[in-house]
C-alpha cells in the first residue's frame, strides 16, 4: 500500500485549495503517463481560476469537467462500454454547507455528466435522476451531447470481448475491476467562505452488465462532504457502495479530527474485509489539510495552493 500526505502550511508558501484523483487502479496499459499528468495539472488550474470568482461547487465541477473532456480518462467522453457496447455514465456532486446533492446515473446523452449532477443539485428538488428521464432533462437544459465512444474504449471492449473467457470474466466483477483498473474521475474542494465540496464522475467498469450502476452517483459512497470535511473515492464501486466509505471517514473524522488517520482506519478496514486492490480515497478537510490514500498499484491525484502551487502524487511505477 501507498501512502502520501501534504499538509496546508509548513513548507507550502499557500494553503491547498483543491484536490483532483484520476483513478485507483494498475495503470499498467498506460502509454504515456505525461498525458494523465498534464489533464490532471489542466483540471487543477480549471479550479484555480474557478476558486477567484466562484464557489466550491464551481471548482469541483469545472475540475471535473476538464477530466470528462480529456478523452483518456473513464468518465465524459473517455467513458468504457458495457457488456453490449454500450455508454452509461454515472456522476455526483455535494456542497458540504447545505448537504443538498445532485447526482445522475445509467446516462447516455450529456458530453458532461457532472453538469447534469450540478443541475439537479441547484435547480430541482431531488437528489438522483437516472436513465432516460435524467437524459431528457439533459436535452430540456441544452447540455451538450455525447458524440459516442472514443477509439480507444472501443478498441478496449474488442479486447474483452474477444477473451474465451469472457462470461466467467464479467460475473467475477473484482478480477475484472482489478485487471482491468478503475479510472473514475474525483475532485474535492474549500472555497473563499471556507465551504467544502466533493464531486465524481466515471463511464464505470468495462464490460459491466448493462443497467448496473457503481457508487459514483451515492452520496456517502462514491462522494460525501460537509462542514468539516470532503472526500471522493474510487475503486470497486460495489465495495464502496456497501461500506459507504466517503461517509465513513467523515464519521472517523467526527471523532478525531485527524484526516490522514481518519483515511488511513477507512482503507485499513477495507484491507480487511476485501484485501487489497480494490479502492482508493481523496481528501480535504476545513483546516485545509489534504490527504491521498489508496490500496492499489496507483492513484494519479494532486493538489493546487492557493500561490498556485501544483503538485501530484500517486503516479504508477515505470
Amino acid at each position: 500500500m501507498k501512502i502520501v500526505f501534504e499538509k496546508g502550511g509548513g513548507s507550502l508558501m499557500s494553503e491547498p485549495i483543491l484536490v483532483v484523483h484520476a483513478g485507483a487502479g494498475t495503470w499498467k496499459n498506460v502509454e504515456d503517463i505525461n498525458q494523465i499528468v498534464n489533464v490532471l495539472k489542466d483540471s487543477l488550474e480549471a479550479g484555480y481560476n474557478s476558486y477567484r470568482n466562484g464557489n466550491c461547487l464551481d471548482m469541483v465541477t469545472n475540475a471535473i469537467e476538464v477530466m470528462e473532456n480529456s478523452g483518456i480518462l473513464n468518465a465524459g467522453l473517455g467513458s468504457t462500454l458495457d457488456y453490449s457496447g454500450n455508454i452509461t455514465m454515472d456522476a455526483g456532486i455535494v456542497d458540504g454547507n447545505s448537504l443538498k446533492a445532485g447526482a445522475v446515473a445509467a446516462v447516455v446523452y450529456p458530453k458532461n455528466p457532472i453538469r447534469l449532477a450540478r443541475f439537479i443539485l441547484e435547480k430541482t428538488p431531488h437528489l438522483l435522476i437516472v436513465g432516460q428521464y435524467a437524459d431528457d432533462l439533459a436535452k430540456k437544459i441544452n447540455l451538450e451531447k455525447h458524440p459516442g465512444p472514443s477509439e480507444k474504449s472501443v478498441e478496449l471492449w474488442k479486447k474483452l470481448k474477444n477473451n474465451p473467457n469472457v462470461e466467467n470474466f464479467v460475473l467475477e466483477r473484482i478480477n475484472a475491476a482489478k485487471l482491468i483498473g478503475y479510472d473514475t474521475v474525483g475532485s474535492v474542494a474549500i472555497d473563499k467562505d471556507n465551504c467544502l465540496s466533493s464531486g465524481v464522475s466515471t463511464g464505470g467498469v468495462s464490460l459491466k452488465l448493462p443497467g448496473r450502476v457503481g457508487d459514483s452517483p451515492i452520496l456517502g459512497a462514491g462522494y460525501y462532504a460537509n462542514k468539516k470535511i470532503a472526500i471522493a473515492a474510487t475503486g470497486i464501486g460495489e465495495i464502496i457502495m456497501a461500506t459507504l466509505l466517503s461517509y465513513k471517514v467523515s464519521e472517523i473524522y467526527e471523532k478525531n479530527e485527524n484526516l490522514k488517520d481518519s483515511m488511513n482506519h477507512a482503507i485499513d478496514e477495507i484491507n480487511k474485509n476485501f484485501g487489497k486492490d480494490v479502492v482508493g480515497i481523496i481528501g480535504i478537510d476545513y483546516k485545509k489539510n489534504v490527504y491521498g490514500i489508496y490500496n492499489t498499484e496507483a492513484m494519479p491525484w494532486g493538489y493546487i495552493t492557493l500561490d498556485r502551487k501544483i503538485v501530484i502524487k500517486g503516479l504508477p511505477n515505470r
